[in-house]
This record gives structure tokens, sequence and C-alpha cells, in this order.
């Protein structure tokens, strides 16, 4: 799970992030934890919407702030969600102005909706909407709104309560399964460092500070070296070859696995993308594209791990024998 965060983090692009699992797992946060990672960005001052100034004239005044991540509630209304009509103006000034609704905050940023599952049907079709266009228009009580609404979209939820709208779900880059660990140590070092951050909460993340200070410089030179990462023909060649035996529908599957695996590159310090990386993110890319297969119960993880195999074990036998390739 955080390493698709990271992934999502170090390339937008990417689409995203869905994570399954268990209540009590930790989902959440996670993905508030991220915000302290995140190197500040420059925005317009006072502008609700975190324009970039470069994307207007130049010479507005400027201000740095952190990256927002934005928490979307179950039950927040549609005009809290995409903004609505100033009632207070509207009453005090008899002026129509727009109060902005949480997509604008969410901008340049990340919006996380816990439960994703369970959300409203209508607010689901908006958010592929938005999420589509990277941009919110508002045209209601006699206002005609539109502004930038560009964010890597984080959503968490317990499958046991509900199926995702697969429209929703084809919108997220990459989906992640989270479950109860089963490791004994491992789940007393989780209950003692929650019991630590309830004894002393400044304590404990001063003692974590540098190692977040490091996730954090690793982050942000990713970032600059994301564009110089090549991807090879041979790789390219591989996503399309796994995607096929995998009969994922659409192309959406290989441009996110390429987005990703060169991500994860990026965060390697790796220079090129080979199959270490391919191996890394494939599930995260693919699991939630695959059509169910009745003559196949295993999970789709297991489907693509034999995928790879086979994949993988087909392009270095073609790589080893000339003539195999000369000849095909």
């Amino acid at each position: 799970m955080k390493r698709a965060i990271l992934i999502a983090a170090t390339d937008p692009k990417v689409g995203g992030v869905m994570v399954f699992g268990d209540r009590g797992t930790g989902k959440s946060t996670a993905v508030r934890g991220l915000a302290g990672l995140l190197p500040p960005i420059k925005v317009v001052a006072g502008d609700p919407y975190n324009r970039d100034p470069a994307e207007l004239d130049g010479r507005s005044a400027t201000a740095t702030v952190p990256v927002p991540v934005v928490d979307l509630p179950l039950g927040a209304t549609e005009d809290r969600v995409v903004g609505a009509l100033d009632i207070e103006k509207a009453l005090t000034k008899g002026e129509k102005a727009f109060e902005p609704g949480l997509l604008a905050r969410a901008n340049r940023g990340f919006l996380y909706i816990d439960e994703v599952n369970l959300l409203e049907d209508h607010l689901v079709d908006l958010l592929i909407d938005v999420a589509a266009s990277g941009e919110n228009i508002v045209e209601r009580e006699g206002l005609s709104i539109r502004h930038p609404a560009r964010f890597v979209l984080i959503g968490s939820g317990n499958p046991e309560e509900g199926d995702l709208r697969p429209q929703l779900l084809d919108r997220f880059g990459l989906s992640v399964d989270v479950r109860t660990p089963t490791d004994l140590a491992q789940r007393v070092e989780v209950i003692r460092r929650c019991d630590a951050y309830d004894h002393d909460a400044a304590g404990f993340v001063a003692s974590w500070k540098a190692r977040d200070k490091a996730i954090a410089r690793q982050l942000t030179k990713a970032r600059k070296a994301l564009h110089s990462v090549d991807v090879p023909t041979a790789a390219l060649e591989t996503m399309a070859r796994l995607c096929m035996a995998l009969g994922a529908d659409g192309l959406r599957g290989e441009l996110t696995l390429m987005r990703a695996a060169r991500a994860c590159a990026a965060l390697d310090g790796a220079a090129a993308v080979g199959a270490d990386q391919i191996r890394s993110v494939a599930a995260m890319a693919l699991r939630h594209r695959l059509r169910r297969d009745v003559l196949d119960d295993t999970g789709s993880t297991a489907r693509i791990d034999r995928a790879l195999d086979e994949v993988l074990g087909t392009a270095s036998q073609m790589q080893a024998s000339p003539h195999l390739v000369a000849a095909e």
C-alpha cells in the first residue's frame, strides 16, 4: 500500500490508488501520513483553487503551502463536494458568489475517500467525470463556474461492505489489498507503536522525523528524475505481452503499467525500467482490470504472478536466442 501511494505521488498520471482491506489495518493512517512527506507547492496567494502562478499571468502574489490532502466524508452533500452559491453573501450583500467545495481544495493534491464503495451513486458519477476531465463545472442558481480539479484519487474500503462500481474502479490506476497481519512480532510492534503515540504524540513524531525526511528526499528526487527514466522497447513489449496473456480489456492496463513501472524505477534510482520494476507493479496495476475466469478459481494476483513468470521467461529465452527472434 505504501509503495503504491509513493508511486502515485511520484507520477500523478498513474491515476490514484484503491486500497481494499480489513478494518483497523492502518489504511487511513497511511494516506493521511502522506501529507508530511510531500514537498510544498507554490500557489497564487489567496486563491481557493491552489492554482500554479505559472498557469496565470506569472505576476500574481505567491505563497508556499503544503500539498492538500482532502478527506471526502461519506455524508458529504453534492454542494459541499462541487461547491455552491455562497448563501451568506447572497443574503447580506445580494451578491451571487461561488463558495468552492472539496474538489477545489483538492486541486494539485490528493482527494481521499474512506469507504468509497459506500459512496452514493450520484457522487460516484460526478467524481468519474471530474477525474477524467481534470475540471469541475458547476451550473446552478444562476452560477456558471469552471475551475481546475486535478487531483490524485485515493480510496479505501472493505469488500465485505459492498462492491465498487466498475466505472469508478477503472479510474484508479493502482489497486492493492491490505490484510490483518498474521505475524506475531509484527502485531506486537504495531500495538507498541500505537501505545507510544497515545502516550507522547510529539515525542513519537520526533523519533521518526529522520526516517520521514529520508522518504521525502527520495520522493523529491524521484519526481525530478521521472522524465529521464528510459522505458526500453523490450520493456514495453513485455508489458503488452503480459496484458495480452491476461486478457486485459483496452490499453489502459499497459499505460498504467508503464507509468507505474517508470515511477517505481525513479524511486529505486534506476536509469531504465527493467523486469524488477515490471514485476513490482504488475499486480497493483492489473489486478482490478481482469475479467473473472470461471475456469480458474485462483486469485487475480496469483494469475498475474503466473503470467509474469511465463512472459518474463519467454522474453529471456528470446534475448538468449537471436535465431528465434529472427525466425519469428
